[in-house]
């Protein structure tokens, strides 16, 4: 494989790829001249849908002058499927991912990492991992690449208007976007031997709990028990390890949340997409963290987002994931009557997510102590979900749930009202407290389901 469109299933050899490449450039170079044309006739840039037809029009064009200069030279001209291929190709390097577009239009693919151009590895949703063929011809092609997908993204977040800057130089070698499908893109360049990528897939945009318990993330009493929880406006945290699903667990939730309720959401880079269905969710803010300008300023970190959030009266506030200084708006919001905030954290246990919230807490700007970060996490958090892998490790499950019910000291006393079993699913555990219980069964859970569960093959999964 020499080529990036070579990824796509069935693609040809090498004499394909200079096709590619001809077709490519000539396209290009006709684009531009189409572009300059139309913004000198019309004092303002071509539409994108616009631009998009144009490059169509103009592949076809290419491909059918390629094939009448093959005829005149008496050689025969590309068959219908090569010349299918390579239309695909060039329209994906023109318009979509380039050389990434195979793989984003692969729904088994799940993360695609990239060490340069050409080492390439993906894993797929069944755990398995894979060496694919390049993303671009060279590692300069590929820094081209990346930033018109970042340009592209700037545009698609402004609606076209006013495209938020997206840059990806030696000043600024660090750049998380969202790519059109919903995947998260990380690129870092300059410190490293070559530049690389990170992609993150979600297969579940939109997604409830029932969805979940049929993909084995949760059992019945799992499933009516969170939902009652978000119902009853409990604080509730997701913790696990990078891919585990936390994500896709913290939409789950949130379409559980009523209708009529107005939500902020805070994020490092735009991932949950609770704007984009207005009937589950009619009333979001959706809030962006962003990295100062070319001249040092505008910067906005999560931290200053959470405190502007809380001014636009949210009935909840979702945080994507919590990694740093707004820990402490975010606590303390909880802690005030902001009941029904939901957020993510990277965490090996349960138990572990405690430990998380106070080291954040101890590089805040606020310095808290432990003992203190400790109390207001008691003040603030009801239930810590724990995401993780099955004993197989091909299915992500909650593996435990943790009620907090108070403060120790250096240490937050909590209940693990679910427990992980051999195979790492989470099994009905110590009992929730009265509190607890009667919330949820204010909100329509049963708590008899517990019992039922407890003693159920399999502790409820079967």
């Amino acid at each position: 494989m020499t080529g990036p469109f070579l990824s796509t299933p069935g693609a040809g050899d090498s004499g394909e790829v200079t096709v590619v490449r001809r077709v490519r450039r000539e396209v290009a170079e006709r684009l531009t001249r189409a572009t300059r044309t139309h913004e000198t006739a019309t004092g303002s840039p071509m539409p994108a849908d616009e631009r998009a037809a144009t490059t169509r029009r103009l592949i076809t064009e290419v491909l059918d002058g390629y094939a009448t200069e093959e005829m005149n030279a008496g050689r025969a001209p590309l068959r219908p499927e090569v010349e299918s291929r390579v239309g695909r190709a060039v329209a994906d390097m023109l318009l979509g991912a380039g050389g990434l577009q195979p793989l984003l239009n692969d729904e088994r693919i799940e993360e695609v990492n990239a060490n340069g151009c050409d080492q390439v590895f993906v894993r797929y949703s069944d755990g398995s991992r894979a060496q694919v063929g390049p993303i671009a011809d060279s590692d300069a092609e590929m820094v081209e690449l990346i930033r018109r997908l970042a340009a592209d993204a700037g545009r698609a977040e402004t609606g076209g208007e006013g495209a938020e800057e997206r840059r990806w130089d030696r000043a600024a070698p660090v750049l998380n976007l969202q790519l059109a499908d919903g995947s998260r893109l990380h690129a870092i360049m300059s410190v490293t031997r070559r530049p690389a990528l990170s992609i993150r897939r979600h297969g579940y945009v939109k997604v409830t709990l029932a969805d979940l318990e049929q993909l084995g993330t949760v059992n019945p009493v799992l499933r009516e028990l969170l939902s009652a929880a978000v119902r009853a406006r409990l604080n509730v945290l997701i913790a696990g390890r990078t891919g585990a699903g936390k994500t896709t667990l913290l939409r789950a939730l949130a379409s559980a949340i009523p209708p009529g309720e107005r939500i902020v959401t805070i994020e490092d880079t735009y991932e949950l997409a609770l704007d984009a269905d207005k009937a589950v969710h009619p009333d979001v803010v959706a809030l962006q963290s962003r990295e100062a300008n070319v001249e040092g300023e505008g910067a906005l970190d999560m931290s200053m987002l959470f405190r502007s959030g809380l001014r636009m009266s949210p009935d909840r506030v979702i945080v994507g994931e919590i990694r740093g200084h707004e820990v402490i708006p975010m606590l303390n919001a909880m802690s005030q009557g902001n009941d029904g905030s939901l957020g993510t954290i990277h965490a090996s246990s349960s138990a572990g997510a405690f430990h998380k919230l106070m080291l954040y807490a101890a590089q805040a700007p606020e310095r808290l102590d432990p003992a203190t970060t400790n109390l207001l996490v008691s003040e603030a958090v009801h239930l810590v979900a724990h995401l993780g892998f099955t004993g197989d490790n091909r299915v992500r499950a909650v593996t435990s749930v943790r009620e907090v019910v108070g403060a120790d000291g250096l240490a937050v006393s909590s209940n693990e009202i679910f427990r992980p079993n051999r195979d790492g699913r989470a099994v009905p555990g110590a009992p929730p407290s009265t509190g607890l219980l009667s919330a949820l069964a204010g909100c329509g859970f049963d708590p008899g389901s517990l019992d039922e569960a407890r003693t159920a093959p399999g502790g409820g999964w079967a």
